[in-house]
């Protein structure tokens, strides 16, 4: 991805001046809003690194099978709540509707999604 292009998250910022820095290694999310963005641009982008990374180890998989990403394509993320998740605090969840298209066909996943903090970084938990 281009660095100067819109970010996937859409925060309205550039990749380079949002998602990428934590993508690369450079930054911690301070937030789990910003780690759920991430996280989509993570997904968008087929980072299975990052994405494994950032997965708390109690509940992460051993491996992601992005694979098939080439056949997904996605349209939009939109973040409906968030319940604390700030700098200070060690739970947050945030809601979300992420859009995607498959075969010409449109979905939608919506998940609350519990992080953890620690030790100074954000962890995805899980989701329902």
């Amino acid at each position: 991805m281009n660095a100067d292009s819109a970010c996937p998250c859409g925060s309205g910022k550039t990749y380079a001046a949002c998602c990428n820095p934590y993508l690369d290694h450079e930054q911690r999310p301070p937030t789990a809003e910003t780690l759920m963005r991430s996280r989509y641009s993570g997904y968008v982008l087929a980072r299975e690194d990052y994405l494994l990374r950032t997965w708390h180890e109690s509940t992460r998989p051993e491996t992601l099978d992005l694979g098939d990403a080439g056949k997904l394509h996605w349209l939009g993320l939109k973040i409906v709540r968030v319940e604390v998740g700030g700098p200070d605090d060690t739970r947050g969840v945030v809601e979300f509707v992420a859009r995607y298209k498959v075969g010409g066909k449109a979905h939608r996943l919506h998940e609350t999604s519990r992080f953890v903090q620690e030790g100074g970084q954000w962890f995805y938990l899980d989701g329902a």
